[in-house]
């Protein structure tokens, strides 16, 4: 039988969607309605988003959306034909997922 990585990625991406699925439109009301209605402090928002736990579910949180996004862009590619280029559409997808991890956790961390 031939190893394949592919249950790994299909994890990730279905990790991926559900996490964004219940955690980015928090994230939106909260960013996009609340904060500007003035609702809530800024400041107090601020010390939500510097605790370190909440920091590190943000990363993981920016991970999995990026994963999700890779593996469904690398396969919308693959089944409108470009079959052929599937190596190279396979590579592209995830460093450019990696990339913008890495990018995530330099805007969190830094």
């Amino acid at each position: 039988m031939r190893y394949s990585n592919e249950p790994l990625f299909w994890s990730l991406f279905s990790a991926g969607g559900m996490l964004a699925a219940l955690l980015l439109p928090v994230l939106i009301v909260l960013t996009g309605f609340v904060l500007p209605a003035d609702e809530i402090a800024f400041s107090h928002l601020q010390d939500i988003f510097s605790n370190a736990l909440i920091r590190l579910v943000l990363f993981a949180l920016a991970f999995l959306v990026f994963m999700h996004w890779a593996n469904r862009f690398r396969h919308t590619l693959v089944d409108m034909g470009l079959k052929s280029l599937h190596t190279p559409i396979s590579v592209l997808s995830y460093v450019v997922a990696i990339a913008g991890t890495a990018w995530a956790a330099l805007v969190l961390l830094g």
